[in-house]
């Protein structure tokens, strides 16, 4: 009696469960889009208690700027102490608090099971606050995102849910963490989407604009309702607007392109030093400080600088500070390794290159530090539509969305001719794991088993016996064939296994493959079916070939191979460089 096992259910009653995870995932994304934007809160708050602390001496919460301070020629001094204490933590406590923040989040996805520690969600805002509080040049998104994705990514362990479900709750977390600080829903999804999902599925995308959402609606409660950075600007974006922004873009793509080569050749030369790394924090802190001393403004996040690069009040001096002061500390306190991210210091590096060259231009300075923001953001991380809405969503100034996705995509576009890979991803490619951040679709799943099968394959009668099996297999082509009846019907599939089998076992010579065969369970696939699926079934059942049926008649109609899908890849390639 012929079992045949199709490969699959219809797609439909398939995804039941998969709704029913998805609606799982969005009711849990409620609760880490909430710890989030608590996280948020949190950091914030220490990093304003550190700045009073180590600036003005006072047990304080209240917002302040390390530019208010009056400690003269000790400003030097207070970014090596912050830094001291930030290695010893790495160094005691926990490395992973090392470094920017999201390209450790993103590692952990791709090679850690999306599994984060609770040590990491405590230490990383800790030392965050304390390297910031400080005066490190760093901003609070790269740090919110690691510490959202530990809170998304406990609470997945806590309910032992799969890898793939883990991973969709750190990323929630973590764009609930970036919404909560800069009130950008729609740019936190996207980043999302573009630099941590690595997919794209309702399972994954609905929980996270979830939890964007959540975090928006306590924003308000927390930290802050409204832009972070109002501004409107009152100016028709008229071609040669659009011209500009194209080039101003472009050059914002140079500018990130070579923050990115120079932090990666600091990291070097710090990797060469004869001490343990704990100390590098601190040997970095030093060029902070000479840095504090020139301009104030290139110390702590800077929102500020930020606020008066877009609203056009910044004076051109500080501007000039910012664009070369502000890089040379940020890219020698970063490649230290120390805990900070690096979302704000390129806006503010970037504003500060648009508002320098806004000068000569028209539109004003401050049009022009909002083009060279989405610039040098979606250059260096590229991450082309976040950068673009990140801009219009910190201002409010929607108008402005064709500007900065002008700019946008003019920087990304020098940024791949440039360099191979993002600030981001390079980190992860210097310890050997190449991440791959341009998405298409795989041939394997929207391709049908009836556009690439073999069609009318070789077969072997089922009255063939199985003396003639063994002879026949001494001198066959393929490893396994196709077993079919006198009307064409599958029957089963014989290998050269079962050949060598039956000589060693003595089977009955004079049997008949369709009797020796006949309790056999036979996995085989519809002419409909999608291939991805196909190459699952050859993994799941370790056989090299699947037999093709009409499910209605079970008549075979062809065979797919191993080597049949390793073909659909290489025309899929040859497809998209061929000409002509």
């Amino acid at each position: 009696m012929r079992s045949f096992n199709l490969s699959s259910s219809p797609p439909r009653l398939a995804d039941h469960s998969a709704d029913r995870r998805m609606l799982m995932l969005a009711a849990a994304a409620i609760v880490v889009g909430t710890g989030g934007a608590m996280g948020a809160w949190l950091l914030l708050k220490a990093i304003a208690a550190a700045t009073n602390i180590f600036w003005f001496g006072r047990l304080s919460a209240a917002p302040s700027e390390i530019t208010g301070n009056s400690l003269g020629p000790a400003v030097a001094v207070i970014p090596v102490v912050g830094s001291l204490i930030v290695g010893l933590m790495a160094r005691f406590g926990s490395d992973k608090i090392r470094g920017h923040g999201i390209p450790e989040a993103i590692e952990a996805i791709l090679y850690g099971e999306s599994r984060l520690s609770p040590k990491v969600a405590i230490l990383k805002p800790l030392s965050s606050a304390i390297s910031i509080g400080s005066g490190g040049p760093f901003g609070a998104e790269g740090p919110i995102i690691m510490t959202g994705g530990a809170i998304g990514s406990l609470f997945a362990q806590r309910f032992h849910l799969s890898a793939a479900e883990r991973k969709t709750l750190l990323v929630a977390g973590a764009a609930s963490g970036m919404t909560a600080i800069f009130g950008t829903p729609v740019a936190a999804i996207l980043l999302a989407i573009e630099v941590l999902l690595f997919e794209w599925k309702p399972r994954s995308f609905v929980p996270v604009v979830i939890a964007a959402l959540t975090a928006l609606l306590w924003r308000p409660h927390l930290i802050g309702g409204g832009a972070l950075f109002p501004v409107i600007h009152h100016i028709a974006l008229e071609p040669v607007i659009i011209g500009i922004a194209l080039a101003m873009g472009a050059l914002a793509g140079c500018q990130a392109s070579l923050l990115s080569i120079l932090l990666y050749r600091v990291e070097d030369l710090f990797a060469r030093l004869p001490l343990h790394w704990m100390w590098w924090p601190a040997i970095g802190a030093v060029a902070v400080g000479i840095g504090g001393l020139i301009d104030a403004h290139v110390l702590g996040a800077g929102y500020d600088s930020i606020r008066a690069l877009l609203d056009g009040s910044m004076a051109l001096r500080v501007a000039l500070a910012l664009l070369f002061v502000k890089a040379a500390v940020w890219l020698i306190a970063l490649g230290s390794g120390t805990s900070g991210g690096v979302l704000a210091p390129l806006l503010m590096l970037g504003g500060a290159l648009g508002f320098v060259i806004g000068h000569y231009l028209p539109g004003g300075s401050a049009l022009w530090a909002l083009a060279g923001m989405a610039g040098t953001m979606s250059g260096a991380m590229r991450a082309p539509l976040t950068a673009a809405l990140f801009a219009a969503e910190l201002t409010g100034d929607f108008a402005m969305l064709p500007l900065t996705m002008a700019a946008s995509a003019s920087a990304y576009a020098v940024s791949v001719l440039l360099i191979r890979r993002s600030i981001l991803t390079e980190k992860i490619a210097r310890r050997g794991r190449h991440v791959l951040q341009e998405y298409s679709v795989d041939p394997l799943d929207f391709l049908q088993a009836g556009q690439v099968m073999t069609p009318n394959p070789e077969t072997l009668p089922g009255m063939m016996t199985v003396a003639q099996t063994v002879r026949f297999f001494a001198d066959a082509k393929h490893r396994s064939y196709p077993v079919v009846d006198e009307a064409g019907h599958l029957v089963a599939l014989v290998s050269r296994s079962d050949a060598l089998r039956w000589q060693t076992d003595a089977a009955p010579l004079d049997a008949t493959l369709a009797e020796v065969l006949s309790d056999i369970s036979l996995p085989v696939a519809r002419p409909e079916e999608p291939i991805g699926r196909i190459a699952d079934l050859m993994v799941d059942n370790g056989i090299g070939r699947i037999p093709v049926v009409d499910p209605h008649t079970s008549r075979l109609v062809g065979i797919l191979s191993r080597q049949d899908m390793l073909k659909i890849r290489h025309v899929h390639r040859a497809a998209e460089q061929a000409r002509g």
